[in-house]
């Protein structure tokens, strides 16, 4: 995972740079859409962590409030995607 995150990081300061250089607008998008992506993907792997660790494997008496919590942030993830 941090290893993808060290990716976004490198293609977000790939974005500012092509901004600093006066990039065409629609290059500049189009890389924005891969940092888009490439967060999304990351984004995927900490909801799937979460599930095998926290629901999948946590604390039985408190699964009803796991999956409620659980529910939320994949609202909330989707929402911010555009999923």
């Amino acid at each position: 995972m941090l290893t993808r995150l060290r990716r976004v990081e490198g293609q977000v300061r790939g974005v500012a740079g092509m901004v600093e250089d006066d990039t065409y607008c629609i290059d500049i998008l189009t890389q924005l859409s891969a940092v888009i992506a490439s967060t999304r993907a990351v984004g995927l792997l900490v909801l799937e962590d979460h599930i095998r660790g926290c629901v999948v494997d946590g604390d039985p008496t408190r699964r009803e409030d796991t999956l409620d919590e659980l529910t939320r942030a994949i609202e909330r993830f989707t929402r911010s995607v555009g999923g």
